[in-house]
């Protein structure tokens, strides 16, 4: 990969980066992405207590990752305009409201309300989007995609320290009660947020933004070619991850593996999503984005096509999570990166959050399909296959995307 520009290049000042903001948007990104990336050890003892089949624990999931996909842009127009602060606070709310309302679910409906509308509502204002747009009004563009990183990477801890977290939960306490008391710690989300309660025109970077309207930098989003090729993209992180974070652990399970290497897998996915996400950040800091965004994809499909046509043990399944872990979300990043070159940071949560829509649409088809083609030919192998082939897809949309931003009235 070649060096963008020699002002992506210089070296870094990590003494300016603001750090209440960055560690409080850390420990909240932290929280909301541990309990939904943990929602598969959840399946297999809630459906044998329940009765249910994997279509209905696969369906709540769907709606879960497609209302995150759907509130994902609302949210951040919200945060732009009001404060990320009350965005953070509902987000905790809604997502303990869910949570809870999943573990006392008496039949499909109220687990696909719960655990599917309520928790996606509640990662929707939660999560990276709303996190990473309040990270990049505060620090210079220099800095943007390393303070990116770090937030990223503390998404990825969450799924690290709630994988193991959640199996001794229900190991202890059974799952109902396991998923009342990660409800409980997430009414934490509104106290970290207090750091972040600015708006897109508080922060330190608002006297650089472009002035626009929501409608003008839309109309200026869905009509430029590389954005529109971004959006495409991710649409295939949402469906990989998701697949992956919903049924790996049953996976496991059939292939006749100790359930303890699901739980040893999807922690290592956390822990070298942690090293992943951070170099990413690096990465992206001094290299082109599309094209490392790339090789990202390209890798995820060899990976994956390696793990099902070689043997699979318990040594595969961890060579696997590692790999995975470091392809986990080092795509979000330079995906955020790329719509903060394009059009800056004014709509940074709207625009950004389009751009995570397709990536939950992604999530929605992946989850779903994971559980109907399961039920329809006992085999998650089709799921795995279409995946290969969409990283491929993702790889070639990505390449073409100019690393620039969008032209504009110098007067503006």
């Amino acid at each position: 990969m070649s060096a963008v520009s020699p002002a992506v290049t210089r070296p870094l000042d990590r003494s300016g980066l603001p750090w209440l903001i960055i560690v409080a948007g850390s420990i909240i990104a932290m929280l909301t992405f541990g309990p939904r990336s943990a929602m598969g050890f959840f399946q297999l003892p809630m459906l044998a207590e329940k009765g249910w089949d994997r279509t209905t624990f696969g369906l709540a999931m769907a709606f879960q990752n497609l209302c995150w996909g759907l509130g994902q842009p609302v949210f951040g127009a919200i945060a732009d305009k009001f404060g990320t602060w009350r965005v953070l606070a509902l987000s905790g709310i809604v997502y303990a409201a869910g949570l809870i309302l999943m573990a006392f679910a008496d039949a499909p409906i109220w687990l696909h309300i719960g655990g599917g509308v309520l928790v996606g509502l509640g990662v929707a204002s939660g999560s990276f989007g709303i996190v990473l747009s309040a990270f990049a009004r505060n620090v210079v563009p220099e800095q943007r995609s390393l303070a990116f990183g770090i937030g990223t990477a503390a998404g990825s801890a969450g799924m690290f320290l709630f994988a193991p977290l959640s199996q001794g939960l229900i190991s202890a306490y059974g799952w109902s009660d396991s998923l009342v008391y990660l409800g409980l710690l997430m009414l934490l989300v509104p106290l970290f947020a207090i750091p972040l309660r600015g708006n897109a025109a508080s922060g330190s970077q608002s006297a650089t933004m472009y002035k626009q309207t929501v409608r003008e930098a839309l109309r200026e989003a869905l009509g430029h070619k590389s954005y529109l090729l971004l959006v495409s993209g991710f649409f295939v992180c949402g469906y990989q991850v998701a697949f992956i974070t919903a049924h790996f652990p049953a996976y496991i399970g059939d292939l006749g593996i100790d359930a303890r290497y699901a739980v040893i897998a999807l922690a290592l996915i956390g822990f070298f999503n942690i090293i992943g996400s951070f170099s990413a950040g690096l990465i992206g800091q001094r290299y082109s984005k599309p094209y490392f965004l790339t090789l990202i994809y390209l890798a995820r499909s060899v990976a994956v096509s390696a793990f099902l046509l070689l043997p699979q043990t318990p040594t595969s399944v961890i060579v696997f999570a590692v790999v995975m872990g470091l392809l986990w979300l080092s795509t979000v990043p330079p995906t955020n990166g790329l719509v903060a070159i394009m059009f800056g940071t004014r709509h940074l949560g709207l625009l950004g959050g389009i751009v995570f829509l397709s990536h939950q649409i992604g999530s929605f088809l992946g989850v779903w399909m994971g559980g109907y083609l399961y039920d329809r030919f006992g085999s998650y192998d089709p799921v795995w296959w279409v995946g290969v082939a969409l990283g491929i897809f993702a790889a070639i949309v990505h390449w073409p995307i100019e690393e620039r931003a969008v032209a504009r009235p110098a007067t503006a």
